[in-house]
């Protein structure tokens, strides 16, 4: 009898969910927990009723208001007409076809990305979906999590199933000890810097290295959510010891026994020796520095320290034309360095970015301090529990007496969606995840940074390197 080929987490997982396979046609994939939000399930929904349909398995859909809430009087009804009537018809057909909901004011609300992992619904080696790209996130647990479209969630709806090509496999493998400032933000703009937003496109991508294996859960989260940000269909990072102690006792996690017969089938998912990935890439920690992003892609980054480029140093001919368009846009000069740079806001939150321990760095950095009368500061926790744990630690005291303002949870400023927009013109350092033309409102202009970055220039009221604060 041959031995087993060594396979990858990722190729365990996929073909433990494939239900069909064919040749020459996408694999028909099994969804462990499909999540849904107001924004792209109501034609999925009208898409059921036309045909009669029933959701196929309630148990395995998880709802929740996320990208068109408002941050503030969120008990009061929602002001923009557009987003009210997408909330209110979530409502109305998570009501009709029983799926759970958790609405506005419930105790488990916030950002699907958020939600997913801290009640324990996210577990390693399952299969997720959602319809919003940064569905990737979920992968921080050892699972294969990606974004779909509206018809896809129709199709997931109605069979529990998707119909998927199998991607290609790429390694990022991070060793060596991160510096003095530098956390899992600067780490995933670093790589998409180096590989472009369009590196890693048809590939999933597994990160490993003791630079990865050294993060906490919250950490390995965000640099899964920006997988999505290099072109990647997802990305993926082995379960450990550290995954295990933060789904330990989770609301919807195994628990007791169960949990510990869990734990021993997930410690059988990692990648196993000699096993092929399509590419492999390698970097040293101890070259990554805090980073911000200058143009409109996420790959349009540098270290902080650094100039932007001028023309004649792109590696590409074909680049040239749209980093002229994205400097113009950005009212920035090839060869200009951004340190010092002015900025009017700073955005706090998204998917990305606003997990407790996000907040306790940003606290960390402002305890004591007041903001620069030239910034408005935004600070969006990701879920009601997060707003809940900011409270009991009194994070809001710190944040109030600094000047900055602590909302509800929602998706916020992370994309001009709803009532939180930066204005035309005006330059907003963000935690979040991209910094597209017009993404935090019309004609705003973002820069990507981690949340130290976005404390310190809260305190400035400019770019600032923040080791010089540290």
């Amino acid at each position: 009898m041959s031995e087993q080929k060594p396979k990858t987490i990722f190729e365990k997982i996929w073909d433990a969910h494939v239900v069909k396979r064919a040749e020459g046609y996408p694999d028909a994939l099994f969804i462990d927990r499909h999540y849904i939000h107001e924004v792209t399930s109501p034609q999925a929904f009208d898409g059921l009723r036309k045909r009669g349909i029933k959701v196929f398995n309630v148990n395995r859909t998880t709802a929740t208001a996320d990208h068109n809430v408002p941050t503030k009087d969120q008990h009061l009804p929602i002001k923009e007409a557009l987003s009210r009537h997408q909330v209110e018809t979530l409502r109305k057909n998570c009501a009709a076809f029983g799926v759970e909901l958790y609405d506005l004011g419930h105790p488990f609300q916030g950002i699907v990305h958020i939600i997913g992992p801290e009640l324990g619904l996210t577990q390693p080696g399952m299969t997720m979906v959602c319809g919003d790209s940064h569905t990737s996130t979920h992968g921080a647990f050892g699972s294969i999590a990606f974004g779909i479209g509206t018809s896809e969630v129709e199709q997931v709806l109605a069979t529990q199933c998707i119909l998927q090509y199998k991607p290609k496999t790429m390694k990022i493998e991070i060793n060596g000890k991160l510096g003095k400032g530098v956390v899992s933000k600067d780490i995933i703009l670093y790589i998409i810097s180096k590989i472009s937003a369009s590196g890693a496109t048809g590939f999933f991508v597994e990160y490993t290295g003791d630079a990865i294996r050294s993060l906490s859960m919250e950490a390995r989260m965000t640099i899964c959510n920006m997988s999505i940000e290099m072109g990647a269909r997802g990305g993926l990072i082995a379960p450990d010891e550290t995954t295990f102690n933060y789904m330990k006792g989770r609301k919807f996690a195994p628990q007791g026994a169960e949990f510990d017969k869990a734990v021993e089938k997930w410690k059988q998912l990692p990648s196993d020796a000699g096993a092929v990935y399509d590419v492999v890439l390698k970097y040293d920690a101890a070259d990554i520095e805090p980073m911000i992003t200058y143009g409109t892609n996420p790959g349009m980054g540098m270290k902080v320290t650094d100039r932007i480029p001028t023309v004649e140093e792109l590696k590409e001919i074909n680049e040239q034309v749209s980093f002229k368009k994205s400097l113009d846009y950005m009212g920035l000069e090839p060869g200009s360095a951004l340190l010092g740079k002015a900025v009017d806001y700073v955005f706090i939150g998204s998917c990305t970015n606003a997990r407790i321990e996000d907040l306790r760095l940003v606290a960390s950095i402002v305890k004591g301090k007041k903001k620069a009368n030239n910034v408005e500061v935004w600070v969006i926790p990701g879920s009601k529990q997060v707003e809940e744990q900011a409270l009991k630690e009194g994070l809001n005291k710190v944040f109030e007496e600094a000047g900055f303002e602590l909302r509800s949870p929602g998706c916020s400023a992370c994309l001009g969606m709803n009532e939180d927009k930066v204005p035309p013109g005006k330059y907003c350092i963000s935690t979040s995840n991209r910094n597209f033309e017009g993404r935090q409102g019309p004609r705003s202009r973002t820069f990507l940074a981690s949340p130290l970055s976005a404390a310190v220039a809260a305190i400035t009221g400019k770019v600032t390197d923040v080791r010089e604060y540290i």
